[in-house]
């Protein structure tokens, strides 16, 4: 399956420039992280045969995977599992009946109207999160047909590698999960 990072997010822009938390209630894209989004989908539609897109309740990943639904034709699973590591105000997610408003063409109605944590959540949550999806996954015949659109820490808890906005990396959940996972925001 295929591990893709939302684009750049209002947040990222900030605090790439700052190091320092923005405030930004989940953020939306900026006009890169929509390019970004857009290349993603151009690139990953001619990649191989995708018939599944996993992606995480955060604006800036329904954001990132509509291009690459929209070009396929597929629907977006929602799955809170996928989420961010909550740890910063970028992590408080919009409530799921905001979300239906914004996404009404989007299956929502599965999810909690406040579906991340209410604190931060220590890093070996987001593991486990990480191996109980990995072993979801790995029961299906057809995972290797799946992009998951997600971010920084989840990605970081399923690969054990750091992977920029916009960017993704091939992941076989059948495959041992990383032996270590070094937390440090880049």
């Amino acid at each position: 399956m295929i591990l893709l990072r939302h684009g750049q997010s209002e947040f990222n822009l900030h605090f790439t420039a700052t190091r320092r938390d923005p405030g930004i209630k989940d953020p939306k894209l900026t006009d890169l992280g929509h390019a970004q989004a857009e290349a993603a989908a151009e690139a990953l539609a001619g990649a191989q045969e995708i018939r599944r897109i996993i992606v995480s309740p955060y604006t800036r990943a329904l954001q990132t995977a509509a291009p690459l639904a929209r070009r396929l034709k597929l629907p977006v699973t929602v799955n809170p599992i996928v989420r961010e590591r909550y740890a910063f105000t970028c992590d408080i997610g919009s409530p799921a009946t905001a979300l239906r408003g914004h996404w009404p063409d989007v299956a929502l109605d599965h999810i909690e109207e406040v579906w991340w944590p209410l604190q931060e959540e220590p890093a070996d949550q987001v593991e486990a999160r990480a191996r109980r999806f990995r072993g979801e996954m790995a029961v299906l015949d057809d995972w290797a047909h799946t992009v998951v659109v997600s971010h920084w820490g989840f990605i970081l808890s399923m690969t054990g590698r750091s992977v920029s906005n916009g960017e993704w990396l091939a992941c076989d959940p059948t495959a041992p999960p990383p032996e270590s996972i070094v937390w440090k925001h880049h």
